[in-house]
């Protein structure tokens, strides 16, 4: 457990029940932040009595009886129904933290509570992540938000080039489903095929050339993790057709030497939002995959990162990052090197979500 004052006086105890993937809870009573984490994918039975029961007995054991509880915004996280049945029983407030948002102020927390740094009330936050549910329902991932603290809101300014994931979660363990769907909009089927055949039987491929096509039982997502897995299937690094999280990332990150230079292709759509093209950098890897490929690999992660950069500088020089892929090396040395602030101390990842969800709270409703 770990435990962080704050300036908050509140009476009130908060409960923040973080992801699904880590489970980790944060508890608020006196002016402190509580934090437990280490409970694994919740996904797991065990993982999920685990930490159900903790939950039940610290509620118990303190006699406490929360008036808030944070959930993350996806509909049908373990995590969020629990919280639901607590928010029931309690009859307390259940407020539902947007997933980016949260990891954005999970890097804002760490550097107030831990650095003792004043944080200025207008800052920009950059999410490199997997996935997480965005507030307009579809799959967010690579994110730039301004946020205002004085007038407790925040916006979403700008990300990565909307992408199809096709199956849902089937994309995130067949990364090649990823690939596929963003070839179709510059390569022929059979070009396509060829460079997907070790992953897919000819009549597979048909079906999942169709399915992205039709756009049938597929979403969309401008997730950093899916664009990144993608690059690891293209350029070889990673051959399963069975991923688990994060594994087709960190294998292309595990294999990445000096980038090419390749700049940024930012577009805008209709609402006035920075897009940051990366359909540009799959024609780029595919016109120079004759080319090194741990330098392409090392091109793509600069690219995205660069990119969100860009975008965000254009709003404020008070940055911060967050999110699980900002563990790259690549990607953490560039922020690093360009004075954004990125969790040192806590994870960047989903470990740290009920922090973030926790500090959010308390910045925009207290």
């Amino acid at each position: 457990m770990l435990e962080f004052r704050t300036r908050y006086k509140k009476k009130e105890v908060i409960i923040a029940l973080g992801s699904e993937s880590a489970g980790n809870f944060c508890i608020f009573k006196d002016g402190k932040i509580y934090h437990h984490g280490g409970f694994g994918n919740l996904l797991d039975s065990k993982n999920y009595s685990n930490f159900s029961n903790s939950i039940y007995l610290i509620l118990k054991k303190d006699k406490l009886k929360p008036t808030v509880i944070l959930a993350d915004k996806h509909p049908l996280f373990l995590s969020g129904l629990l919280a639901e049945d607590i928010a029931k029983k309690y009859k307390a407030k259940l407020i539902k933290v947007q997933h980016h948002v949260a990891h954005i102020f999970a890097a804002l927390g760490e550097d107030e509570l831990i650095n003792k740094k004043k944080i200025q009330n207008k800052i920009v936050g950059i999410a490199c992540d997997g996935t997480g549910y965005g507030d307009d329902g579809s799959i967010w991932g690579g994110e730039v938000m301004t946020i205002d603290l004085k007038n407790k809101t925040y916006k979403r300014v700008g990300f990565l080039e909307p992408q199809t994931l096709a199956g849902g979660e089937q994309a995130i363990r067949q990364p090649a489903r990823m690939l596929i769907s963003i070839l179709v909009k510059f390569l022929s089927k059979e070009k396509i095929y060829e460079i997907v055949k070790k992953y897919y039987q000819k009549n597979e491929f048909e079906l999942l050339y169709n399915q992205i096509q039709q756009r049938f039982n597929c979403l969309s997502t401008t997730s950093t993790g899916r664009v990144l897995d993608s690059v690891a299937v293209l350029l070889g690094f990673f051959n399963k057709n069975n991923a688990l999280k994060h594994e087709a990332t960190a294998a292309l990150a595990d294999n990445a030497t000096l980038p090419y230079a390749l700049k940024p292709r930012i577009m805008q759509d209709e609402a006035g939002n920075d897009i940051l093209s990366t359909t540009h950098l799959f024609k780029f890897l595919i016109a120079n995959l004759y080319k090194d490929k741990k330098r392409l690999s090392a091109t793509a992660q600069k690219y995205i990162t660069e990119g969100l950069l860009v975008i965000a500088q254009k709003k404020s020089a008070n940055i911060y990052a967050a999110g699980g892929i900002i563990d790259n090396k690549i990607i953490v040395d560039y922020f690093r090197a360009n004075k954004v602030i990125v969790n040192n101390q806590f994870a960047r990842g989903d470990n740290a979500l009920a922090f973030g969800q926790m500090v959010y709270y308390l910045k925009i409703f207290c």
